[in-house]
């Protein structure tokens, strides 16, 4: 996506001096990749769009319609899918906490529930206890050593009785079907995806029943600015890299099975991650103990609200032609909190009134975006010929209509 100054300054002219821009073609872009590196190497596989990354409805209907799946983890996530039109089969139910009403409501629809502990299971014995003329298609999630170092929250250790009683009570229920086994690590480390094919196949095979979905979760790094890729201390994987990882090795186990699994994963990041950016009019300029700050109507939660430290990738726009040389300037945020900052150490040409764009903040920037002290700010998608607001800008009775005053 190519940005120039008048075009930026035009849109601020209409929609103000802070917004979201989003590129839905690269999303689209991205995630037919993603399916296809997978896709060549073991031809049963789909992607499950993980909601809470970024659940832009413009995104979760591009997945839809690519005939993805959607991953969700409440009951706020399952209203978007089924408002926007997916079919509840092709909704799967991940997280550690389950509204149950809204949990029946989606396994007697067909969709997929993941259950994470044994607390779950109570409800879905009921569940399937009151509706035995419905087949309720569940999922157990697991949990076992990859070797990143992090004893993960999520899902049943598949060592355990726990484990055992979940499998157990799901057999003895006819109206209950195994149709995924699926797990989730937040490490996005290469050398962590193979580790899990493995211990997800030898999962199945204790379990004796292949299942629907054979679920590898979430954790890819996706596509990123160079300037971006430099502040890791690890390479950043391609989606190729990924797939040569466990496709072949779920390929090799199922090349002789009648039966052959869907392959799947939950991306978030690594297809939303470089689709927006985020662009604030520079408000001022000061030098404070001889360190010059510039002021952005914007805050670091809209860009970076896990608050890591990696300056994301900038430029900087303007049409005056007398901006003055700067040199470790650092961009701060409109709120008061001391650390609100957008980037650290910028060195070029500035003068107030100029727009800074900033890259890669399409990864929980929005969702994670607090209401404190400004509303939120409008998002723009640009792609097309002229420019589709995908979210308008809150206002005041959008935060505080639920207050009593």
């Amino acid at each position: 996506m190519r940005f120039d100054y008048k075009s930026l300054n035009d849109l601020m002219n209409e929609y103000g001096n802070a917004f979201y821009l989003l590129d839905s073609a690269q999303f689209e872009l991205n995630f037919i990749e993603l399916k296809n590196a997978f896709s060549k190497i073991y031809p049963h596989f789909n992607i499950a769009y993980s909601y809470k990354t970024n659940y832009t409805p413009k995104l979760c209907k591009t997945v839809n319609r690519l005939g993805g799946l959607a991953e969700v983890v409440s009951d706020m996530e399952l209203e978007i899918a089924l408002r926007i039109g997916v079919y509840p089969k092709h909704i799967i139910w991940n997280g550690p906490h389950k509204n149950s009403l809204a949990v029946e409501r989606l396994l007697l629809s067909g969709g997929i529930v993941n259950i994470d502990s044994e607390c779950e299971l109570e409800n879905i014995e009921r569940i399937a206890r009151q509706n035995t003329d419905k087949k309720l298609r569940v999922g157990i999630r697991c949990n076992f050593p990859v070797g990143d170092g992090v004893i993960s929250r999520f899902g049943f250790d598949t060592q355990t009785e726990a484990f055992e009683l979940a499998l157990k009570i799901i057999r003895q229920h006819k109206n209950i079907r195994l149709a995924s086994l699926q797990c989730h690590f937040a490490t996005r480390a290469l050398k962590t995806w193979k580790p899990r094919a493995v211990g997800m196949l030898e999962v199945v095979d204790r379990v004796g029943v292949i299942p629907e979905y054979i679920d590898l979760g979430g954790g890819l790094f996706g596509k990123m600015d160079d300037s971006l890729k430099r502040q890791f201390d690890s390479e950043i994987p391609s989606y190729e890299e990924y797939a040569r990882e466990v496709a072949p090795v779920v390929a090799e186990k199922f090349k002789h099975s009648a039966v052959k699994p869907i392959l799947l994963i939950e991306p978030g990041s690594a297809l939303v991650g470089d689709c927006m950016y985020f662009a604030s009019r520079l408000t001022n300029i000061k030098t404070v103990q001889n360190k010059s700050i510039g002021t952005l109507l914007g805050s670091i939660y809209n860009i970076n609200p896990t608050l890591n430290k990696k300056n994301p990738p900038i430029c900087v726009y303007s049409d005056k032609a007398d901006r003055k040389e700067y040199f470790d300037v650092d961009f701060g945020g409109f709120t008061c909190i001391e650390s609100d900052y957008l980037y650290r150490h910028f060195n070029g040409r500035l003068a107030v009134g100029d727009i800074v764009v900033f890259g890669n903040v399409g990864s929980y920037s929005v969702v994670l975006k607090p209401p404190f002290i400004l509303p939120n700010f409008p998002m723009l998608d640009i792609c097309g010929d002229k420019t589709e607001v995908v979210k308008r800008g809150e206002n005041f009775d959008d935060l505080f209509h639920t207050f009593a005053f």
